[in-house]
């Protein structure tokens, strides 16, 4: 990923030096379990523990021989211990033994960085803030500000929920040989090496099933089409016609436009919207990688050095640059009180119509008395219970206290205590599904 959506805590993970160390880890701690089972001499597998190590410079010079950047490594990592005991690095595994059990252990280190990196939404703060909630883009009925974050809250609570199964699911590992037979390698080297490593053996053939990478991908990009969905709200709300909510904007310092200095353009959530298809991108690119041929090709491998990365990064960073964005937003009550009020209290209409039933009216009738008022009310541009009032079928159904009551807003949004409810309640109970 290039270093304007790299976040280091992230990228570390998968740099040369991160990942030769991940695989001198598995081949170090295969080569005690060797020992233990008394077939590398104890003194050897002391020895490699000890002298170990590793240059990536070295590595990549050995590659332009050997062609094979497993080869290359562990000729290197057997030049640093010297010999005998470096002939034993290396023995009786496979390739995939080792990259793809290190693979998972990097995978699970970002998973886990992820997961750490929710975000806490302001919802409480803005929990009595009315709006007006659209449809289609156009008015529908009142809601508030707070209900809005606290629904994107949920949402990304199930992808932290996604994650921690991805995370399950990658954190494997496998060293059983060129085709999963285990026919030159002891089981017990197997559940040793993972054990150490906080992973889990599974069966496999000379590479671990795909799928389990599909799955981490499919939570990234998870995670980047939500935050393009918040991230293309408030872009909406940014917009000068309705201006209810602005990104964070360092004013004297930030310039929104090269030309026009009074612009201030909501252009991390553009950031963010854009970086979402990439994701999504990538999770393609991770399901054509589970058909390999017969028990392994190496197909994947080149697509993955690019997606994982840059996957586990970019969801990432969208999930540290939408918080900062969440955090530092300016939201203006007073607009939105505005905006609500700028179609002229149609968006009670429901609760007239609701009430002319209730008076015995058929659903159909009460709908269109309502709706030709409604229709007035936009032509001339009046209030909407002024149009009512003018109305002989609307006034000879209903007292005109019980048309006030239909325009009451607070009764609008009486029952968000119910989403607030769910909001505080822990990980995995109710609208977690």
């Amino acid at each position: 990923m290039i270093p304007r959506y790299s976040l280091p805590e992230m990228t570390d993970l998968f740099t040369d030096e991160a990942k030769f160390g991940a695989w001198l880890e598995v081949e170090i701690l295969a080569t005690e379990a060797w020992a233990e089972l008394g077939v590398v001499p104890k003194d050897a597998a002391a020895a490699v523990r000890e002298r170990a190590g590793f240059d990536v410079d070295a590595i990549e010079a050995r590659e332009l021989v050997t062609e094979h950047d497993v080869a290359a490594f562990v000729d290197v990592v057997q030049e640093t211990i010297g010999q005998p005991a470096g002939a034993w690095v290396h023995y009786g595994l496979t390739s995939s033994d080792v990259v793809d059990t290190a693979l998972a252990l990097q995978l699970t280190r970002a998973a886990d960085l992820l997961i750490d990196a929710a975000i806490t939404q302001q919802a409480h703060t803005y929990r009595d803030t009315p709006m007006v909630g659209r449809t289609h883009g156009v008015h529908a009925e009142p809601t508030t500000f707070g209900l809005k974050l606290a629904l994107w809250a949920l949402q990304i609570r199930r992808d932290v929920e996604r994650l921690r199964r991805a995370r399950a699911g990658i954190a494997v590992g496998k060293l059983s040989g060129a085709v999963g037979t285990y026919s030159n390698v002891d089981p017990y080297v197997e559940q040793h090496v993972c054990e150490r490593l906080g992973l889990t053996p599974v069966p496999s053939t000379q590479v671990l099933a795909r799928d389990r990478h599909a799955e981490l991908l499919y939570a990234c990009a998870s995670v980047g089409a939500s935050i393009e969905m918040f991230a293309t709200e408030i872009r909406h709300l940014q917009r000068t016609e309705v201006r209810e909510v602005e990104e964070p904007f360092r004013a004297g310092k930030q310039k929104g436009s090269s030309a026009m200095p009074h612009k201030r353009n909501p252009v991390k959530s553009e950031q963010l919207s854009g970086l979402a298809r990439v994701l999504r991108g990538n999770l393609g690119a991770g399901l054509e990688n589970v058909a390999l041929w017969h028990e392994r090709d190496i197909s994947h491998s080149s697509v993955e050095r690019v997606i994982l990365p840059d996957s586990c990064a970019l969801a990432y960073y969208l999930l540290v640059k939408f918080r900062s964005i969440v955090e530092g937003m300016h939201v203006y009550p007073e607009r939105m009180l505005e905006n609500l009020d700028a179609s002229y209290g149609l968006v009670f209409s429901q609760p007239v119509l609701l009430a002319l039933v209730e008076s015995g009216k058929s659903r159909d009738d009460a709908y269109r008395m309502v709706q030709r008022n409604a229709l007035k009310t936009w032509d001339e541009r009046r209030p909407f219970i002024e149009v009512l009032r003018e109305d002989p079928d609307i006034t000879s159904a209903l007292t005109d206290a019980q048309l006030v009551a239909c325009f009451d807003l607070q009764k609008a949004i009486a029952n968000i205590d119910r989403t607030f409810a769910a909001l505080d309640e822990p990980i995995g109970a109710a609208f977690s599904a």
